[in-house]
């Protein structure tokens, strides 16, 4: 007997919605839909979300609930992250999409939406034996895990998120030396504990997860004639590609960013600040291969489901 159930993410930059078909217990995805929301735009380093992204946010659910009911959804989830576990009105915007949609949000820990990336990844790659750095780049929290293919050994959901760093550092356009140094120097603050589980660990791999990877993923196949392909749960990526991409980025302004190809509107700004993470990782932590896994939270909470 199949049923059809779905994972809403509801995340600081982009409103995520999968659908998917159980057939004998394993779920296929029917239908996908990723919505520009920016719930923190302007009010995430004042941990408010501001009335348009409230109105957005509740615009985005309402199509979110037609989904639903057009595909006779009869089990869902809907996950709130970072922006809305940290804004102290962000029980007024849960309230306001309940009140218009019925949909329940449950607004989860950085620890829990750690945890089901790890799931989502886990599903997307055979991770393998030696442990590896799990990143996953979101518009408020950045969630670091290191992990094999059988067990997390360390998990942690930090506050710098691209939206948070953008609108902190990122006050140019293309972004000065200054301003990359004041973030190399965050990132030395705030990556402390980062770095300690490293160096416990010694993970040599890096794997993104989604969002920005999948950008520098979309770009690298077009620099090499690589059909991208987005329904595949890993898509390819190399470390010297990224560096080439990296320096591209921090060395144009928007308009030269759109035009790069495989850049979308969606993370052309935010993609800067999120790169130069990258590039502090992989120099910092001596990480000697990069992957890029298309599947993270909503893929987790589904393979739970």
């Amino acid at each position: 007997m199949s049923e059809r159930i779905a994972v809403m993410d509801l995340g600081t930059n982009t409103f995520h919605l999968l659908i998917a078909e159980t057939r004998n217990g394993a779920p296929e995805v029917i239908y996908r839909d990723r919505r520009p929301v920016k719930i923190g735009k302007g009010g995430i380093n004042h941990r408010t979300i501001l009335p348009d992204a409230l109105l957005r946010a509740v615009e985005c659910m309402k199509a979110f609930r037609q989904q639903l009911d057009q595909w006779r959804v009869t089990r869902f989830r809907a996950l709130g992250t970072s922006a809305l576990r940290d804004a102290a009105n962000g029980s007024e915007v849960v309230h306001a999409i309940h009140e218009t949609t019925g949909i329940e949000v449950e607004v989860i820990s950085g620890q829990e939406e750690a945890e089901y990336i790890y799931y989502g990844i886990r599903s997307a790659m055979n991770i393998g034996d030696t442990p590896a750095l799990i990143v996953d780049i979101g518009g408020g929290s950045v969630e670091f895990i290191i992990a094999n293919a059988t067990r997390v050994f360390w998990k942690v959901s930090l506050d710098i998120g691209a939206q948070r760093l953008l609108e902190q550092y990122h006050r140019h356009d293309p972004i000065t030396d200054n301003e990359r140094k004041e973030l190399e120097l965050h990132y030395i603050r705030a990556l402390a504990p980062v770095a300690e589980a490293i160096s416990t660990f010694r993970p040599g791999t890096l794997i993104g997860s989604s969002g920005t990877f999948d950008t520098l993923s979309e770009i690298y196949c077009a620099d090499y004639g690589i059909t991208y392909e987005p329904e595949k749960a890993e898509t390819p990526l190399t470390l010297a590609a990224f560096k080439d991409i990296h320096n591209r980025l921090i060395t144009r302004n928007r308009a030269e960013r759109m035009r790069i190809p495989g850049m979308i509107e969606l993370r052309v700004d935010m993609i800067v600040v999120a790169s130069c993470l990258i590039q502090y990782l992989v120099d910092t932590f001596s990480l000697s291969q990069i992957r890029v896994s298309s599947y993270s939270l909503k893929e987790g909470v589904l393979a739970t489901m």
